[in-house]
């Protein structure tokens, strides 16, 4: 037994400290060109002028090999495709593992590809030939006492995508829905749920029927659907015919249903029917106050809280008051919307079909809106008005609308959208903002000289 420490393979020595030293050096290069790091950093810095850029330097060597996406220096034979990775992404999400809620359907990659890759959010003019410059396929604008404002395409049937929640909260309600029952969220409703938005209703959480109602509605969740017809006894498909029925029970002739969803193409409707479902909506006792709601707090059991925002809440504005609404989204559908607001005090309901844009159909919106305070009569826009012109209506217009004369859906010309060029760079749309035209405020009265007694 030697008293020193004892030279064994692998270990840091004279006689093997440079194979030692080559094989953590080759560990450490292999783990750098998993990640790929090193590749962009030589890249950058040579662009930079900060390291040499002589052909036979190993910064050359790097930059040149970037693009490329070539093996990595020791692994010759070993090359790393530039697909290769984005697909992995693609099918197994941002973590690496199987992600299967997320994965989309062939039908919705189809869908994908039938639409070209386009800048979705633009600066669009506010006005075109003197009517709102609406970006929507199929919209229509309705007073309060449902005159036609704007309308474009009213009657075309056009997938309406979880603009169909409307209809699945008032079949399931008409159903007996039991508000403070407990429903759980199953393996079922997921699979009906596939190839939607994200959901944070997980497999075995346990919600109250209300709360239930708050995440479709607010949150648009899809696996809230299902969930909600189990409580009242139906499944997915059943449930659908029962919203068709409670459409035609309305009075909707264009409108039916193939999934409770809203992920089915086959789901269609209007932009003229859209408007009568939301407002039975909002005519019900119970879901009225929902769509109405800005923010909610579910409280499942034995979890954390999980808030809600309504997604229809980049709609609200200074002129702008919104009294209900749902958006919807599929690649089909598109993005849609149909909202009630209260536009300077007045009454409107809109519907916004077939938007390329997530915030062109807010900003279409904004446009009409604007356009509805521009062509107000301006003794009606101000502060101060005359004795008896607050009780006797607009002069000179329909007494039945308070923002000028009816634009019927005849007169209006087709209006495309604006073309995109391909080199345009995309940008955020910009919602037009106040001030507006307003009288002038009534000077102070000049003060009176006291009297003497």
């Amino acid at each position: 037994m030697g008293g020193g420490p004892r030279n064994l393979p692998g270990r840091c020595s004279p006689d093997n400290v440079e194979g030692v030293t080559f094989r953590l050096i080759r560990r450490v290069i292999r783990l750098a060109n998993r990640q790929r790091w090193w590749v962009a950093c030589a890249s950058m810095l040579v662009g930079a002028g900060v390291l040499p850029g002589a052909p036979g330097s190993a910064a050359a060597r790097a930059a040149a090999l970037a693009p490329a996406g070539a093996s990595a220096p020791g692994h010759p034979g070993r090359r790393r495709t530039a697909t290769a990775r984005p697909k992995r992404a693609a099918e197994h999400g941002r973590s690496g593992r199987p992600n299967r809620g997320r994965r989309a359907s062939r039908a919705s990659r189809a869908a994908r590809a039938a639409h070209p890759s386009l800048p979705n959010e633009r600066r669009v003019a506010s006005l075109r030939s003197g009517l709102p410059n609406v970006q929507a396929q199929g919209a229509l604008v309705l007073d309060e006492n449902g005159r036609e404002l704007y309308a474009r395409n009213a009657d075309g049937e056009r997938p309406i995508a979880s603009i169909s929640k409307l209809a699945a909260t008032l079949a399931v309600m008409d159903r007996g829905l039991e508000l403070e029952g407990l429903s759980t969220i199953t393996r079922a409703d997921i699979e009906v749920a596939r190839g939607g938005a994200r959901s944070r209703l997980f497999e075995g959480i346990t919600l109250s029927n209300r709360d239930l109602l708050h995440a479709a509605l607010m949150g648009s969740d899809n696996r809230a659907i299902p969930a909600l017809g189990r409580a009242v006894r139906l499944s997915p498909s059943q449930l659908a015919a029962e919203m068709t029925a409670k459409a035609r029970s309305l009075g909707l002739k264009h409108t039916r249903f193939h999934d409770p969803t809203g992920l089915s193409v086959e789901n269609v409707s209007t932009p003229r029917e859209t408007i009568l479902l939301l407002q039975a909506v909002m005519r019900h006792p119970i879901l009225g106050p929902i769509t109405r709601r800005v923010e909610y707090q579910a409280h499942p059991v034995g979890r954390p809280a999980i808030t809600y925002v309504n997604t229809y809440r980049p709609a609200i504005r200074g002129n702008v008051e919104v009294l209900g609404g749902k958006t919807g989204y599929n690649d089909d559908a598109r993005y849609c919307l149909v909202l009630a607001a209260k536009v300077e005090g007045k009454t409107c309901f809109m519907s916004f079909l077939s938007n390329e844009g997530k915030m062109t159909r807010f900003g279409d919106v904004a446009r009409v809106a604007d356009w509805m305070v521009a062509r107000r009569p301006k003794a009606l826009a101000g502060t101060a008005t005359a004795p008896g012109l607050a009780s006797a209506g607009p002069v000179g217009l329909d007494a039945s609308s308070s923002f000028g004369p009816v634009v019927s859906a005849g007169s209006l010309p087709p209006a495309p959208a604006d073309p995109v060029s391909p080199g345009s760079e995309p940008t955020m749309l910009e919602l037009p903002r106040e001030p507006y035209e307003s009288a002038p405020p009534t000077p102070p009265a000049a003060p009176t000289a006291p009297t003497s007694p």
